[in-house]
């Protein structure tokens, strides 16, 4: 098992990554477990899992794609660790398109070394060749004429923007078939106008052409490994809503901060609100997250400092603060289960609980939103729950998932069953050692009412505490 990083307070930055550096100098060889293969839901299990206790370090590495690793490695130079998620490129000039499987052989490595992946795309545009020049390639115009073209189905722009995306398909199957989920991130920055795909708001705007982008690549050429990360640029026009695509497209919210060193509280709340119950990331930021940062604004999955911003606009001292902090989770330290089961096991039967009583659908009922409530043990539909794999636990004789009402995340928010949908109101994480049953979304365990073992009282989610009315047993 990889060695928990020893935490710092820095009285002397250069001298404590020296001796970080010595301490660490196994980590390249020994630092993380492989990965097993795993599903894009397992590591969005994970990320609901760390939102709002943790954020995860990352590292962007920009062209040229012979060198997909080089930024990484200086993070590893200044802090004796490497980053734990690792970010890449498909590209656009033509020496970098033509390394592509350079790249796709580093995503293969960090995550066998116990990174996350990332990948991001600056696209040439439809209306010229596959590669092209940054400057009046993709960072361009196009008329709006030939966008309504390219989101038009069956035209020749439609049909041009759907070979474009087939040329990066050999690639992400790569990694569909070696058991790696991608955090994808195509037309990023969809607010903002130096791309030939942005600043086009509405239904029949950028969030159009992200919706058929996700429909192709998942739906026609089934890439089920893609996790959909939607973006946006800290503009300070705001409307940032304007460009989403809508949760069904969204797997995971993003913001680049670049008017700015950091976001703003109103930067954070207008992402909480887009996400609901989504993870949420710093896909690009050009200074290294503060303490205070980190505090104000926990929600946020990861962050990932932009290529040369690492320390063309950091200080050493300023990239090990953030790389020491207890709250940032380095390459070592990420653990994914065997599985895309989010802890919860896989097998069926009673959930025992306070008072050696189960966890039951009250009155055996079958309808959305119908009570769970603790009640004495007894065989029937009521009381049998299976989990799936998924991160969901089931109850068969409805048909339904156990669901936080409403996607609460207020202590005291009543748990209830709902139709399967994947939110993060259904997710559950099992921690064998406490036996607590944590919900992700809202970082809250399944709860007892009252801390009573009455026959009828509710369940609830409440701040985890490890008390008794929190610890509950899985069927074996």
């Amino acid at each position: 098992m990889p060695m928990r990083k020893i935490r710092h307070r820095l009285t002397s930055a250069l001298a404590a990554a020296a001796a970080l550096a010595t301490l660490f100098a196994w980590s390249a060889t020994q630092s993380a477990e492989a990965f097993p293969a795993s599903s894009k839901q397992t590591v969005l299990n994970y990320l609901r899992s760390v939102s709002g206790n943790h954020i995860i370090s990352g590292q962007h590495n920009k062209e040229p794609a012979s060198s997909p690793g080089q930024y990484t490695q200086q993070v590893k130079d200044v802090t004796g660790q490497y980053p734990g998620l690792w970010g890449g490129d498909l590209m656009f000039a033509a020496a970098d398109v033509a390394n592509r499987q350079r790249v796709v052989d580093q995503a293969k490595t960090e995550w066998a070394n116990g990174s996350l992946v990332a990948l991001t795309w600056h696209v040439c545009p439809p209306t010229g060749g596959s590669t092209c020049a940054f400057e009046g390639g993709v960072k361009s115009n196009i008329s709006a004429a030939q966008f309504s073209q390219i989101i038009t189905d069956g035209t020749a722009l439609n049909t041009a923007w759907k070979r474009r995306l087939d040329e990066a398909v050999p690639y992400l199957q790569q990694l569909k078939n070696a058991g790696v989920p991608v955090l994808f991130r195509p037309l990023h920055e969809m607010n903002e106008s130096w791309n030939w795909w942005g600043n086009r708001p509405g239904a029949n705007g950028s969030a159009r052409l992200y919706q058929i982008t996700r429909d192709y690549l998942a739906g026609t050429k089934g890439l089920d490994n893609l996790i959909w990360v939607w973006n946006v640029q800290d503009n300070p026009a705001g409307g940032w809503s304007n460009y989403y695509p809508g949760d069904h497209y969204v797997d995971v919210v993003s913001l680049d901060v670049w008017y700015k060193n950091h976001p703003s509280s109103a930067d954070y709340q207008q992402m909480r609100s887009i996400a609901g119950t989504k993870p949420m990331a710093l896909a690009e930021m050009g200074k290294m997250p503060t303490a205070s940062l980190l505090e104000s604004q926990p929600q946020w999955a990861w962050f990932m400092m932009w290529s040369e911003q690492l320390r063309g606009n950091n200080t050493n001292a300023e990239i090990q603060a953030a790389y020491f902090h207890s709250r940032v989770l380095n390459q070592g330290e990420i653990t994914l289960p065997s599985s895309s089961g989010g802890g919860t096991g896989s097998s069926t039967g009673a959930i025992t609980g306070f008072g050696s009583k189960c966890v039951d659908v009250r009155a055996s009922g079958t309808a959305n939103g119908t009570a769970v409530q603790l009640y004495t043990c007894a065989t029937g539909v009521a009381q049998t729950w299976t989990a799936p794999g998924d991160g969901t636990l089931r109850n068969p004789g409805s048909g339904r998932c156990l669901d936080v009402s409403g996607a609460g995340t207020a202590n005291g928010t009543p748990v209830q069953i709902w139709d399967c949908n994947g939110s993060g109101a259904q997710q559950w994480q099992y921690d064998s050692s406490t036996r607590a049953l944590r919900n992700p979304a809202s970082g809250r365990c399944l709860d007892v009412t009252g801390n009573t073992s009455a026959d009828g009282t509710r369940l609830q989610i409440w701040d985890c505490t490890g008390g008794a009315n929190q610890q509950w047993s899985l069927p074996s």
